[in-house]
């Protein structure tokens, strides 16, 4: 099964050809990825919601990548690094397994040339997927720590992976490897979690802050403080942002919309809070769902986030 689709979105939009200064746009400054790209950002679409339909949520997120990049490519540049498009991992066959597999090797093989992966995804099963490829690049890493955006968990107990495994998945694989589980949650609802869902993280000393407490400038102060302490104790930071964090009415393309969510302008500044760490190894936005965008509003967002993360690279 060819589970990879090697670069086909083609970058095209305005062109200010009657500007004096600088105009660019993603477009005229994204390449493809090639075993000469180094450096800058690697963008690689995860073209998969079969973790979303195992889970019973709303599928869709497979068609997040190319609507994303459409989001993307009429964006200014504005400092961003060199950014590569290294294609998308599809899944085939309800594959799923298979599919993280071949998105941890193109995430291993951007780590190699000195890129930092930037992964639009598709469904949160990204982040096993996204985590695999950063441990197979930097295996000498003792403590990665995963900083999540997200109303979930994502820590259920399942017979087969799914949108709602990939960090019990992370946590079962520290475990077997000798390597604390540095786990932060920043978004977490009281009213899309099961009691044991609470329990298993406080088991496994998750770090978490609810939605409910994340509505303040103070908490969000307080927040990021705790965050960079956390961030100089470990080696390299994960990043990923499910979509689902934010606000219904500021993101309603995804799987299951926030009601409350944590207001998209502090996520910005615990994401910049990441960037200025100097530690970040990977990033991938999750669960946008173009079937349930509203005007490309989510899209918009999703695209503010992927273009914040390659400037804060640079």
């Amino acid at each position: 099964m060819n589970h990879t689709v090697h670069s086909p979105f083609v970058w095209q939009g305005r062109v200010d050809a009657e500007e004096t200064g600088p105009s660019r746009r993603w477009h005229q400054h994204v390449r493809p990825f090639s075993d000469d790209s180094q450096a800058g950002v690697a963008l690689m679409g995860f073209a998969v919601d079969e973790g979303v339909r195992r889970n019973g949520g709303r599928p869709g997120a497979a068609e997040g990548p190319g609507m994303l990049r459409k989001a993307l490519a009429g964006l200014p540049v504005m400092g961003e690094p060199a950014v590569w498009d290294a294609g998308d991992v599809a899944c085939t066959g309800g594959q799923l397994e298979t599919a993280q597999d071949a998105l941890a090797q193109r995430v291993a093989q951007a780590i190699a040339q000195g890129c930092v992966p930037l992964v639009l995804g598709g469904g949160h099963e990204v982040a096993w997927g996204t985590f695999q490829g950063v441990v197979r690049a930097r295996p000498q890493l003792q403590r990665v720590l995963v900083v999540n955006f997200d109303a979930h968990f994502d820590l259920r107990m399942a017979a087969q992976g799914n949108s709602g495994t990939p960090f019990r998945q992370i946590h079962g694989w520290c475990a077997s490897h000798g390597r604390p589980f540095d786990y932060r949650v920043f978004g977490i609802s009281r009213f899309a979690n099961t009691q044991a869902l609470f329990d298993r993280a406080d088991d496994l000393g998750v770090h978490y802050l609810l939605d409910d407490d994340l509505q303040s400038e103070v908490a969000v102060l307080q927040a990021q403080a705790a965050l960079v302490r956390s961030m100089a104790q470990c080696d390299a930071v994960y990043l990923t942002i499910d979509m689902d964090v934010l606000p219904g009415g500021v993101a309603p393309g995804v799987s299951a919309p926030a009601p409350l969510g944590m207001p998209l302008a502090f996520v910005e500044r615990l994401v910049d809070a990441v960037l200025a760490s100097g530690k970040l190894v990977a990033a991938d936005i999750a669960e946008f769902n173009p079937a349930f965008d509203r005007d490309g509003l989510t899209a918009r967002v999703a695209a503010r986030l992927a273009a914040r993360i390659a400037r804060g690279c640079a």
